[in-house]
């Protein structure tokens, strides 16, 4: 039983409409989704993919009206997306530099040309070469040219106080490997930890740094909320539950999300984590080519549709 790589990454944002204009039309990505937070139905619940809807493609957002984030330790400090080859991230140097965003040029960290940037909001992003390994699915109504398309999440880093505590629950709960180490690109007196999970590579790794340097972080916009891990099918899925009932570990039990469903609970510095299914998808209620077009809500919120979609804005 082996977690196969990042499921999805969930964020914060305080500006559905510039959010969704960023990600569809500055990073081209497909809205794949247009729904709700299902514990908190005033919320938008938007999930940004690839062209298939692809598991381990998707970073979503809660739209909350927050304050920023306070940036600092025991949180989710940088989401990698991945792209290929060096003509492709020079493509993406440009574009940002024009954009007047945020970030830092292209260099090799980890043995891989990276992009380190920050979304409007402070969203703390990074573009990575994964060598053009595994399939792709490009959106083709994107405004980015096909070969330079975001194929999916990276490596997710976190920062926290004590790694030790993180590191066992990495590997001693969710069977991850640690594998090798590098200096932070973002704090250069710190090295980040490598660990990962099922088949390995950019897909499949969460790095660690410790810094003790550094307040509690308070999340808000720009802040990532937690992230998920893929599991393939149901039997793995109600595996994980035993295991966690198992090893004692508080949790939320079973959860079924209608797209996908979730196990989530908190490793020991507090970070959120996810354990979700590849399936059923997001193409549960929707047709495949018209997906995000409108709001979707799975069946048990359908009769409160109504009431729902009054309190939320236009995007």
């Amino acid at each position: 039983m082996q977690l196969q790589g990042i499921h999805h990454l969930t964020a914060i944002t305080a500006n559905a409409k510039g959010n969704h204009d960023f990600y569809t039309q500055f990073l081209g990505l497909r809205l794949v989704k247009r729904t709700v937070n299902q514990d908190d139905v005033s919320a938008y619940h938007l999930f940004f993919a690839d062209g298939k809807a692809s598991p381990g493609s998707d970073i979503t957002f809660f739209d909350w009206p927050v304050g920023p984030e306070q940036r600092g330790t025991n949180s989710i400090s940088r989401t990698a997306l991945r792209v290929s080859g060096s003509a492709t991230l020079n493509y993406w140097e440009k574009r940002i530099a024009d954009a007047g965003l945020s970030y830092k040029k292209t260099n090799v960290h980890d043995g891989r040309l990276t992009l380190l940037f920050e979304d409007p909001e402070g969203q703390r992003l990074a573009l990575v070469d994964d060598g053009g390994v595994g399939e792709s699915y490009p959106w083709e109504k994107s405004p980015i040219p096909a070969e330079h398309q975001i194929r999916g999440l990276g490596p997710i880093t976190l920062t926290v106080a004590d790694r030790r505590y993180t590191a066992l629950a990495l590997t001693k709960i969710l069977g991850m490997e640690e594998i090798r180490d590098y200096k932070s690109p973002d704090s250069p007196d710190h090295r980040v930890h490598v660990y990962k999970m099922g088949p390995g590579g950019a897909a499949a790794e969460i790095h660690v740094v410790e810094r003790q340097d550094l307040p509690m972080a308070q999340q808000g916009a720009g802040a990532v909320h937690h992230v998920a891990f893929r599991t393939p099918d149901m039997d793995e899925y109600h595996a994980w539950a035993e295991r966690l009932k198992a090893l004692k570990i508080p949790f939320s039990g079973e959860v079924n999300r209608f797209y996908f469903h979730s196990l989530y609970f908190r490793e020991p510095n507090g970070i959120l984590f996810e354990i979700a299914t590849d399936g059923p998808g997001f193409d549960a209620d929707e047709p495949m080519d018209s997906l995000g077009e409108k709001l979707a809500l799975p069946p048990f919120l359908e009769g409160r549709r109504a009431q729902i979609e009054a309190g939320l804005k236009p995007i």
